[in-house]
């Protein structure tokens, strides 16, 4: 197919060049780069890890039969699955270790061979192909990518370039035009790596997706619908990912917690859960990374990691409720319902109502050892990732998480209820240290703060605050008069602490950065005639140039037709 280069612009991102139309065809959204980049960062580790689980399974299976390089074993013990594949009748599947250390032991069938085959990737939502180009041509040990369009003219541009990135690009990168709800469907257990990108919400996929993962392997999914996931919608929200959303300060990160639950929700239909390993909100989006493994024993835990939240609507206390509990016996487990209430129907702090929302995933959302491998590796090859900066940032803060603490408090919400002025973060952090809990930052808000510390010991520490720093007479029946008036139980130390500062505190590492530049966010979709109401999205310069490209094509449009129009007006 001939095609006029001069109609394009070659755009480069890490290792991959791609051809995009001057028209807005086929959907790239610059802003993404730091979503593609945190991809690829995870996918290193997970290959790495991957190698690391087969080769300890490989020993420990070997140690155990006294056999060198096959072993055969029963056909819930092992590595591979023998799986029909599309276009290769029977093939061998690689797996993934069945569990983290964390983690019981997964039930997969098949044999344990000494040789691991090379990850297979499905890009369900591929658009131009550059996340599958950039996945093919950067990561080191990566098998066949799959990118996946329902658009013709994506997949014609996903193909044009694939075809312009060369010979690796073409052995590696394969591009279908296919419906990817159907195509994961028939294609079950068959990748080790699934990235949902799409534009909007995921749910839809969901479903299709978990079936698609090997076990073991890594699901990759991104929700960009974050009026909906933070409470703009609640209804909205509950139809499709099954929880209501709260509007508090932590929206973004209950909107993780929120899409975390809908996907092991889904898994769990099929005897199947999820671990985390990364967590991300970043720019306009949220971005989970979990691995999926089989077990209808481990299934049974998942009551556990989930929980509703109470938010009282006169101040900022929040309360979670487990969904289930344990009940040990010898060495039986008995899974039953979590006792409830965990609140009053009016808070002991205000005395207003709550708010219930959920259920949420309350469980870690992420897995320290992986953040930690992430960042090394990240570092070690700053020069591979466009958006180093902003993702080294991003990891940082998340390896100094708390990692068991759901949600967080904003410190300026709380001087907001009480009227007074805010202490700063590390004298609050001081207090709560000195009464002996845990504080952190988070990285979806530079101001907030997660603790273990009860909301009636934070109170406490505000109170004894406003004790040294007096506020205004307020009306009795507000939330903060109501806290104010009880006198504090404990007595805080507001005395500067020795961890009240985090190690990249310390060392003055940048952790929340600027956008890059203006108009830093989302795109129109693929299709869409750029109008002037899209200045806010786009900026002002670019549309006012895309305005003046549509003007001059049909200004030539207008004197082509009128030429030829005279033209047959002479011949007559």
């Amino acid at each position: 197919m001939s095609m006029d280069l001069n109609d394009y612009t070659i755009i480069k991102e890490g290792e991959a060049e791609i051809l995009m139309h001057a028209k807005n065809e086929v959907f790239f959204n610059k802003t993404q780069v730091n979503n593609r980049d945190m991809s690829i960062a995870v996918l290193r580790t997970f290959i790495s890890k991957r190698k690391q689980e087969h080769e300890a399974l490989l020993s420990k299976r070997n140690k155990k039969n006294g056999s060198s390089s096959d072993v055969e074993d029963k056909p819930n013990d092992c590595d591979i699955n023998i799986e029909k594949s599309n276009d290769q009748g029977l093939e061998e599947k690689p797996n993934e270790d069945p569990c983290t250390a964390s983690e019981e032991p997964v039930k997969i069938e098949g044999k344990v061979r000494g040789k691991l085959k090379p990850p297979r990737v499905l890009e369900a939502l591929s658009a131009s192909g550059l996340r599958a180009l950039r996945y093919a041509r950067e990561v080191e040990g990566i098998g066949q990518v799959v990118a996946l369009d329902n658009d013709k003219g994506a997949v014609e541009a996903c193909q044009r370039n694939i075809k312009f990135n060369g010979s690796v690009a073409c052995s590696k990168v394969e591009s279908h035009l296919a419906d990817a709800r159907v195509y994961m469907l028939t294609h079950p257990k068959e990748f080790d790596v699934v990235d949902l990108d799409p534009y909007g919400s995921p749910s839809v996929f969901l479903d299709s997706a978990v079936q698609s993962v090997v076990d073991g392997g890594m699901l990759m999914c991104t929700a960009t619908d974050m009026a909906v996931l933070c409470g703009g919608n609640g209804e909205v929200c509950y139809s499709k990912y099954g929880s209501y959303p709260l509007r508090g300060k932590y929206c973004h990160e209950m909107a993780l917690r929120i899409l975390l639950a809908c996907i092991e929700s889904h898994a769990n239909r099929y005897k199947r859960y999820i671990v985390p390993v990364l967590s991300v909100q970043m720019d306009f989006y949220v971005r989970v990374f979990v691995r999926v493994y089989t077990s209808a024993s481990a299934m049974k835990n998942t009551p556990l990691k989930l929980s509703y939240v109470y938010q009282c609507i006169g101040c900022d206390s929040f309360h979670l409720q487990p969904i289930g509990r344990t009940v040990s016996k010898n060495t039986s487990v008995r899974y039953l319902p979590g006792f409830a209430p965990v609140v009053p129907q009016e808070c002991s702090d205000c005395g207003k109502k709550f708010n219930m929302g959920g259920p949420i995933w309350s469980a870690p959302i992420h897995d320290q050892d992986w953040v930690t491998s992430i960042l090394a590796d990240v570092k070690s090859m700053k020069n591979c990732y466009p958006a180093y900066e902003r993702i080294s940032a991003v990891l940082t803060t998340i390896s100094e998480e708390l990692p068991d603490v759901p949600l967080f408090l904003s410190l300026h919400n709380l001087c907001a209820t009480l009227k007074c002025t805010s202490p700063s973060a590390v004298i609050f952090r001081s207090a709560v240290i000195n009464a002996g809990y845990q504080i952190s930052g988070t990285h979806v808000n530079p101001l907030g703060l997660k603790s273990d510390a009860p909301m009636d010991v934070i109170w406490d520490i505000m109170r004894c605050w406003v004790k040294n720093h007096p506020v205004k007479a307020q009306p009795a029946d507000q939330p903060g008069s109501v806290i104010l008036a009880k006198e504090p139980v404990l007595q805080a130390n507001f005395a500067r602490a020795v961890a009240s500062l985090s190690k990249a505190q310390a060392k003055k590492v940048a952790r929340f950065l600027p956008n890059p530049e203006r108009h830093w966010g989302p795109k129109l979709r693929a299709g869409r005639e750029i109008t002037s109401k899209h200045i806010s999205l786009l900026g002002e310069e670019a549309v006012n140039g895309c305005l003046n490209d549509q003007d001059s094509q049909r200004d030539a449009k207008r004197q082509k037709i009128e030429k030829s129009d005279d033209a047959i007006a002479e011949s007559d």
